[in-house]
């Protein structure tokens, strides 16, 4: 295990020894292939906890407004996210909700959650203003721009050119323009896990 993911286990574990019975919301967000959604399944491993991905709430094609796109932060449904997500993860009930496949342009079978005390939140835009006060811990994943490059390339040779002139200068804006990083508990760089 490195420092790195030991910090993180060492902060998870305090709030999860905390005596209340709080519902605990983890948020891991940073740059485009930083290992978001690797270290919150290696986190689920260890805790059996709940984990909520935000590419499953991208725009739908009747939002994608040149107003919405331009928007810092706006090529995410954050208000369908905090509906369907944070607002019923804080009853502490079940709740279900429909992932949004941005593939094939339509909503996957919902899904049912049960309540669980530790819930990870991780993608990008997953810190939006809209909702980032519901966080009881903030996780920011840098990398460097030769490895992501690298790990663009390696993912998807045919749309790349999408991530490196469209998606990752949006990312970069959502960063600067809400200073994400800066604002978070925890800050890792060039993360190296595997499961």
């Amino acid at each position: 295990m490195n420092n790195n993911i030991d910090l993180i286990i060492r902060e998870i574990d305090k709030l999860v020894n905390n005596k209340n019975n709080d519902i605990i919301k983890v948020a891991i967000d940073g740059y485009c292939t930083s290992g978001k959604t690797t270290l919150s399944e290696f986190l689920n491993q260890r805790y059996h906890c709940n984990i909520f991905h935000m590419d499953d709430f991208f725009l739908r094609p009747e939002q994608r407004t040149y107003d919405r796109l331009n928007e810092i932060g706006g090529n995410i449904d954050y208000e369908r996210f905090n509906t369907e997500i944070l607002i019923p993860l804080n009853t502490g009930k079940d709740f279900s909700y429909k992932p949004y496949d941005c593939h094939n342009d339509s909503f996957k079978k919902p899904v049912r959650v049960l309540s669980k005390r530790l819930n990870i939140i991780e993608g990008s835009y997953c810190m939006h203003p809209y909702f980032a006060y519901n966080y009881d811990l903030k996780i920011f994943l840098n990398i460097s721009p030769e490895t992501q490059k690298s790990r663009i390339l390696k993912r998807d040779e045919k749309l790349h050119q999408n991530f490196f002139n469209k998606w990752i200068p949006m990312e970069n804006r959502y960063f600067k323009e809400y200073n994400i990083a800066e604002n978070c508990n925890i800050l890792i760089n060039n993360l190296q896990l595997t499961l």
